[in-house]
Order: C-alpha cells, then sequence, then structure tokens
C-alpha cells in the first residue's frame, strides 16, 4: 500500500489552513484523507476540488443521488474505500 504524508488540520500553514477549513464537514470539523492527501500541494488540492465538483454538481442531465451511486458503485468495484 502507498504511503503519502498527510498534514493536519493543527500543522497546516495558513493558507492551507484556510483551505481545510473551507472544505472541513460542517458537523464533525474534520476533512476527508483523500484531501488531505494534497496537503503538500494545496494548488492541487483546489484543482482536485474543481473536478469533483464539476463531476458531482455541474451534470445536471444526471440527479444528485445517481451520480453519487455511481461513485459507490465504482468505487466498490475498484475496492476502493473512498
Amino acid at each position: 500500500m502507498a504511503w503519502i504524508r498527510l498534514i493536519e488540520r493543527e500543522d497546516a500553514e495558513p493558507a492551507l489552513a484556510a483551505r481545510y477549513a473551507a472544505i472541513a464537514d460542517p458537523v464533525t470539523g474534520d476533512v476527508d484523507n483523500i484531501l488531505k492527501v494534497h496537503g503538500l500541494d494545496p494548488i492541487g488540492l483546489d484543482a482536485h476540488l474543481a473536478l469533483y465538483r464539476s463531476a458531482m454538481r455541474d451534470t445536471a442531465a444526471l440527479p444528485k443521488v445517481d451520480r453519487e451511486l455511481l461513485a459507490v458503485v465504482v468505487s466498490r468495484a475498484n475496492d476502493c474505500g473512498y
């Protein structure tokens, strides 16, 4: 299994901390590991979020519930925890 150093919220520099604050779960305050992977490259984090938002929100022809279901099915088929 690959190992990538994650930058936790408490260790983030101000610019990254601001990005984390914007994407943290509103209830728990947690940032998903899949997003913290980009902590070493905040511009990459921005690009990841833009791609995700485009795929999951900007596809009006497919309802959100169907997009989420497809994401779960593909993740399961790929044996991916996300």
